[in-house]
């Protein structure tokens, strides 16, 4: 059983909860709970390891010994150890250190999310978990949204990082991309086109802007056109994963 603070695999733990820089430079991420950990096991996800508790529910003790006959190093840890590397205080006694590995982006498309200056954690989790169930084929994030493999968004995605195509990327190589698909790109904003008369069911981009900022002028000049969520209702605005969802689903509903 690891008891002290100072071992490796909780030191990269933590390392790997606090800064994007520290899980760039080592490629790995945490997903903390039982349900995370299940999506990953489940979607085959490279694991390099799994730090739990020994009170763990049956549905933790049933996961631990799956992981194991795959041959994924397990290690038991002193549980006021392992709550301390929590932002929750609740990681349900169970965090898997997980490589990035990420699936690569379709060579043809004709869905794709790009959640533009999007600070909120909860919103972006929001977002991916939504486009993982609208069937978004890639979700490209520019520069200056928050880091998608940080703890909050991974918590919030429930388990879309291991079924979505998610790669930060600079706008050049977002624009090369849409280009290269023949995309059309519309750009979430109170002023555009009702989402109810626009026609969606062609290869499209969808662009949703920050909700302090908005979209920022790179997302503005990639725009080919504008598209709104009516709102008859005395409300200033929707928060970007509302507005991103119903958006969403009403490109499935117009391609169903």
């Amino acid at each position: 059983m690891i008891t002290s603070s100072q071992n490796p695999k909780l030191k990269l733990a933590r390392a790997l909860l606090g800064r994007p820089k520290e899980r760039r430079a080592a490629g790995a991420f945490v997903a903390e709970g039982v349900r995370l950990v299940e999506e990953a096991a489940l979607s085959g996800w490279p694991f390099r390891f799994v730090l739990h508790t020994e009170a763990l529910s049956e549905r933790g003790e049933a996961l631990i010994e799956k992981l194991k006959t795959k041959n994924v190093d397990c290690e038991t840890v002193d549980e006021r150890l392992l709550q301390s590397l929590s932002d929750t205080g609740n990681t349900q006694g169970i965090i898997a250190i997980l490589d990035y590995s990420l699936f690569p982006v379709p060579p043809i498309l004709d869905f794709v999310l790009i959640p533009d200056q999007i600070r909120d954690p909860g919103n972006l989790g929001m977002l991916l978990r939504t486009a993982a169930a609208a069937g978004v084929q890639a979700v490209l994030i520019p520069p200056e949204t928050t880091d998608a493999f940080a703890p909050k968004v991974v918590r919030a995605g429930m388990g879309a990082h291991f079924r979505l195509p998610i790669h930060a990327m600079e706008w050049e190589e977002i624009r090369r991309i849409s280009e290269s698909a023949k995309l059309k790109v519309w750009l979430a904003d109170m002023e555009g086109r009702s989402c109810w008369q626009a026609d969606l069911r062609a290869p499209l981009a969808l662009i949703v802007g920050g909700e302090a900022e908005g979209a920022s002028a790179q997302a503005s000049k990639l725009a080919d056109e504008q598209l709104c969520v009516p709102m008859p209702g005395r409300v200033e605005s929707l928060n970007a994963g509302v507005a991103g969802a119903v958006l969403m689903f009403e490109v499935v509903r117009q391609r169903s």
